[in-house]
């Protein structure tokens, strides 16, 4: 199973002596980025915050709905970065102190400056960043360990090349953190940024000044990294995503299909409909059966009796219509399930975007494990639109 919660705020911290007192929080773009002067020495730089409201996934894990080994993935879309010749990693930690995230815009004349920004986490108020009982600017996060019995990791990290600056980044100990150690690690959600080894902003009461290593403080030019904020006009806003296996297997008195029908396979939605509101919770039958079966003189005709697909071997995945992307993936919350009617799986409306229409692609491994393994892939045009 997958299910998306969409950003509850974001902004761009960015470093200077003039811009270092602006409020970005409701710019359509989200930056990562250096200055590097013709010296090598560095102008300024811009970190990202950005915050997910738990409470439902948090509600879910206590019932029961979502498992505690549920998975979690930080979805950033590029917005068209600049300049981004060199592999780089960016880093994410989670934000140590309260934040606003204001109305203001980098191209506000005059600054709007009544939220976050690089000196202060209120400007309007000036209420300062802190580190310890230290003065500090750019944000805070956690550097290391504050509790005794921590068992998840404080930060995660992840590679940015030429051609790949989309971002699924793994987040599950930070939200685990947020979750389960609430009092330690209250949820004020992450920054994103590159690294340095400084102690700059960091949670330690001996944080200090210090830009002069790592590739957010040396001198290599490592482009403009842009991100879609949750105010973009279009279909990428930053997202949060939970991944866990929801699947059952039970096949009762149903009898599975043979090889020779799974070479010959038609595959098909018993009762896919053209729309679905986007806060349902479907249920969708897939049905397989041989592409010509074979004609016998019998009470049921052989093409209407059901049989079941190979267990913990069919996925399915969904894509946008209309841009061919994939919103989900094939993999481990994507797995088929099957009861005493036939195959079927569940699937959240919520993580799809309204007044938009999807496509389910479908996939059937056969003779997993053995060297007749063989992989079929099936997208017949089957779609749907979520709407309102």
């Amino acid at each position: 199973m997958h299910y998306f919660e969409f950003g509850k705020r974001d902004t761009t911290l960015y470093s200077g002596g003039t811009t270092s007192s602006i409020n970005t929080g409701l710019d359509e773009i989200l930056e990562v980025n250096k200055v590097v002067q013709q010296n090598g020495s560095i102008a300024n730089v811009s970190r990202i915050l950005m915050d997910f409201d738990l409470a439902y996934i948090s509600e879910s894990i206590q019932s029961g709905v979502m498992p505690t080994g549920t998975k979690f993935f930080l979805n950033l879309f590029d917005a068209t970065s600049e300049e981004v010749e060199a592999e780089q990693k960016l880093h994410v930690y989670m934000v140590s102190g309260s934040w606003k995230a204001g109305t203001g815009k980098l191209d506000h004349n005059p600054v709007t400056d009544d939220g976050a920004s690089y000196q202060y986490r209120n400007h309007a108020a000036k209420t300062p960043w802190v580190t310890g009982s230290v003065l500090t600017e750019g944000g805070t996060w956690f550097t290391s360990s504050i509790d005794a019995n921590q068992e998840y990791g404080i930060s995660s990290s992840f590679d940015i090349t030429f051609d790949k600056k989309d971002v699924r980044a793994d987040v599950t100990d930070l939200v685990n953190n947020f979750i389960y150690s609430s009092s330690v690690y209250p949820n004020n959600g992450f920054i994103i940024k590159r690294e340095d080894s400084g102690s700059y902003g960091n949670n330690n009461a001996t944080a200090s000044f210090d830009f002069n290593t790592g590739q957010e403080g040396d001198s290599s030019r490592l482009g403009n990294l842009k991100f879609f904020s949750r105010e973009t006009h279009t279909i990428y806003p930053p997202k949060l995503e939970a991944v866990w296996d929801d699947s059952v297997w039970t096949t009762g008195s149903l009898s599975p299909l043979s090889s020779t029908d799974l070479e010959r396979l038609k595959v098909y939605f018993k009762n896919l409909r053209t729309e679905y509101k986007e806060s349902s919770v479907t249920k969708l039958r897939l049905v397989g059966r041989e592409l010509y079966p074979t004609t016998a003189f019998a009470t049921t005709p052989s093409e209407l009796s059901v049989k079941y697909l190979p267990s913990s071997s069919v996925f399915y995945s969904v894509k946008d219509a209309d841009t061919e992307e994939t919103i989900i993936p094939y993999g481990t919350g994507s797995i088929v399930s099957c009861d005493s009617t036939g195959n079927y799986f569940n699937l959240w409306m919520n993580g799809l975007q309204a007044e938009r229409s999807y496509r389910f692609c479908l996939k059937v491994v056969s003779g997993s494990g053995t060297t007749d393994e063989q992989t079929n892939f099936y997208d017949d045009d089957f779609e749907f639109r979520v709407v309102r």
